[in-house]
């Protein structure tokens, strides 16, 4: 059996979570592939791009992502006979859609959070419109929409997907990881990219508070993107011990994480409307063994159990923010007693393995039958 991953472009740094889901894809013969690529870690020569760097080819992919429309993807359909296409993101997934009704092929869409939140607000009127109109033909169309979260559920279903046909599915994670050792070198650990939505600018905001108070807080910030320069400013112009190292590849990230005490992740509601669908970072933390902090926000209050693996504040409120980490830098039987509950739940909810094999079995209710129908499909 095939399945054709898709995405708009193969493959950001920041989309572990892809990769690690198709990687764990057993019984299927998976191809990956988008309308471009995106030289990272995560690329691999064999994802497919069907669209170049140059900027005819740009304007051309661009064209296919408004238009819903692509000969190329027709042509990739017909070559490769997917028995099922699994689009992330349901902006992505537009350009499928005539493609996958021609080939009578059945579509399962992931959406993961800014797909079904910012997308659909900011900008013109007009824009607004299309985007919405996109997203929600997406949303109808797809046989199964796949939301990972219950947060994201919701808002797919606010956005136009038929509640039947929405499902929750948690991504999971590798549960065999390193555990947090005694010999840490850093008290916290935030891993993200460097946008408003992911809260480091109110983590470095803490940290200050902290410091006013002498407290003495070490960190470690992993990731990269457009507010890292001003972040490294106000770090160096208050005097913290920040360190920033950028994008680091899932194995460094591993080992970072067991040599931290504490991973703080204060996501939070973006000025453009993107919310935090449920961040599987703060899963990433716990099979490490660490307890974890963050805001009571979207998706992270079904990634953080409050009180048991880790400490919620309300959503932007900095002062309580530092309470909580000076909370855990006192009381070590704490962080161990949460850190091992952390890991305790992630592998028994959040098994990368078993949670992609249950998706298989997702995939494998949409196939075809001995008489070339789509079992399952509408």
């Amino acid at each position: 059996m095939r399945v054709l991953v898709w995405t708009r472009a193969f493959l950001p740094a920041s989309e572990t979570f892809i990769r690690a889901q198709s990687d764990a894809l057993r019984g299927w013969d998976v191809s990956c592939a988008g309308l471009t690529a995106v030289e990272s870690p995560l690329r691999r020569a064999q994802d497919l791009a069907l669209y170049g760097t140059g900027p005819l080819d740009s304007a051309r992919a661009a064209l296919a992502l408004r238009a819903g429309r692509s000969g190329r993807i027709v042509r990739l359909l017909a070559e490769l006979r997917p028995d099922v296409v699994h689009a992330h993101f349901a902006s992505a997934a537009y350009p499928l859609l005539r493609a996958v009704e021609r080939a009578r092929v059945p579509l399962i869409v992931t959406v993961h959070g800014h797909d079904v939140t910012a997308a659909l607000s900011g900008g013109s009127a007009l824009g607004r419109w299309l985007r919405k109109r996109r997203v929600r033909a997406v949303l109808r169309r797809a046989d199964q929409v796949v939301a990972v979260s219950s947060f994201i559920a919701a808002r797919a279903i606010e956005a136009g997907a038929p509640a039947e046909r929405v499902t929750v599915r948690y991504i999971g994670t590798d549960v065999e990881v390193p555990l947090a050792g005694d010999d840490e070198e850093r008290d916290v650990i935030f891993v993200g990219r460097l946008v408003e939505k992911k809260g480091v600018g109110d983590l470095i905001d803490a940290l200050a508070v902290l410091a006013d108070r002498g407290i003495d807080v070490s960190a470690t910030v992993v990731g990269d993107g457009p507010m890292r320069a001003t972040l490294e400013k106000r770090v160096r112009e208050q005097g913290l011990r920040v360190e920033f190292v950028g994008s680091r590849r899932p194995a460094e990230v591993r080992d970072l994480l067991a040599r931290s005490r504490m991973f703080v992740g204060p996501s939070k509601t973006a000025p453009n409307g993107d919310a935090e669908g449920f961040g599987m970072v703060f899963i990433e933390a716990a099979a490490a063994g660490l307890p974890v902090i963050a805001y009571r926000h979207g998706g992270v209050v079904e990634a953080v159990a409050d009180e048991r693996t880790g400490l919620l504040a309300p959503e932007g409120d900095i002062e309580q923010l530092a309470g909580r980490i000076a909370r855990l830098l006192d009381d070590d039987e704490l962080c161990a007693r949460m850190g091992a509950a952390g890991r305790m739940r992630a592998r028994s909810e959040f098994d990368l393995m078993r949670n992609t094999a249950a998706l298989a079995e997702l995939y494998a209710s949409f196939t075809r039958d001995g008489h070339g129908r789509v079992a399952g499909a509408r």
